[in-house]
């Protein structure tokens, strides 16, 4: 089978990362077809362009989107705050459905678990406004958006990944003793689909909490469930207790496959390394393997999957990284 797969570099170092986990792709000799799309920052600060209309419909008729980082292209240089990422980022989650974010975090023995980020509603829905905006009486409000059936599927499939692990066990993570409204609808719609999952053990932390645990305790979870902005922030931390942001994967995942899934490294376009081979690109190789995983390609996912494993082994410039693993991944 032949994939079609849109590519979108991006800005700074996402161009570089991308090539190495392409090259990675390649190692597999599993067959796709590239499309290349030149957008992000410098291409706005070109001519204006974020994401014509165009573009979005012919993404509907690929079967998986690769993207290296997107944000301002150089020092010193900036569009408007982002326009670019909600331009592009939260457009492409929210019109092709891409309601799951999937960020893995494995460093063993420390660390093995995966956070499962509601991704197209919560604190980025764009709910909110301003009064008397640029007064001293200025008044701002940024609502979140929680629907019963934002959350029961996002649930539901966190309970569907806790079940295939080794320990079956999930906890959601909130903020219900404050946040009364939303966290009682998380925590309610939790325990309701729990019931058709007695196998998989289950829990809760508060996000402060889990805050903590992440960094003292990470062996505490296996998988995690939480909203869109409590997993925004969350991730970023673990990234942080996995080795760094240049080992942290996602994948932004439609899983009726109404419309193609993205994947993406977790960390920014670094622009003062741009160029300069001294990018890590192996989260841009991870969330390629997570790619070949959900487009069906068991075999290649999981030899792109172990030679990730232990990412401290490889040093040397952006493309000897890249080297190393397609490398290990001919074995």
């Amino acid at each position: 089978m032949t994939h079609k797969i849109g590519v979108i570099g991006g800005d700074g170092i996402g161009p570089e990362v991308l090539a190495e986990a392409l090259k990675v792709v390649d190692a597999t000799g599993v067959t796709y077809e590239r499309t290349d799309y030149d957008l992000g920052a410098h291409r706005y600060l070109e001519d204006g362009t974020v994401l014509p209309d165009e573009v979005m419909a012919e993404w509907r008729g690929m079967d998986a989107l690769l993207l290296g980082a997107v944000g301002d292209p150089a020092p010193g240089v900036a569009a408007p705050p982002g326009l670019v990422e909600r331009g592009i980022l939260l457009r492409m989650r929210f019109e092709l459905d891409q309601y799951i974010n999937l960020r893995p975090f494995r460093l063993p023995p420390r660390c093995d678990f995966e956070v499962i980020r509601e991704n197209t509603e919560g604190s980025y829905a764009g709910e909110g406004g301003f009064l008397r905006k640029g007064t001293p009486h200025e008044i701002a409000t940024q609502g979140s958006v929680n629907t019963r059936m934002g959350v029961e599927r996002c649930i539901r499939y966190a309970f569907e990944k806790a079940k295939g692990t080794e320990r079956q066990q999930l906890h959601l993570v909130h903020k219900k003793n404050v946040l009364t409204f939303a966290g009682d609808l998380w925590q309610r719609t939790f325990d309701i689909v729990a019931e058709e999952y007695p196998e998989v053990t289950t829990g809760y932390d508060h996000v402060d909490a889990a805050c903590i645990h992440f960094v003292e305790r990470p062996e505490r979870y296996d998988v995690v469930v939480t909203d869109n902005l409590f997993g925004d922030i969350l991730t970023d931390l673990g990234g942080a207790i996995a080795g760094g942001v240049g080992y942290a994967a996602s994948a932004n995942l439609n899983p009726a496959r109404t419309g193609p899934s993205m994947f993406e490294p977790v960390h920014g376009t670094a622009p003062d390394i741009a160029g300069q081979q001294k990018a890590n690109p192996v989260a841009a190789i991870i969330s390629a393997g997570l790619m070949l995983g959900f487009l069906g390609e068991a075999e290649a996912a999981a030899k792109v999957a172990a030679a990730c494993e232990s990412p401290e082994r490889y040093d040397g410039s952006t493309s000897e990284i890249g080297d190393a693993i397609a490398a290990a991944v001919r074995g």
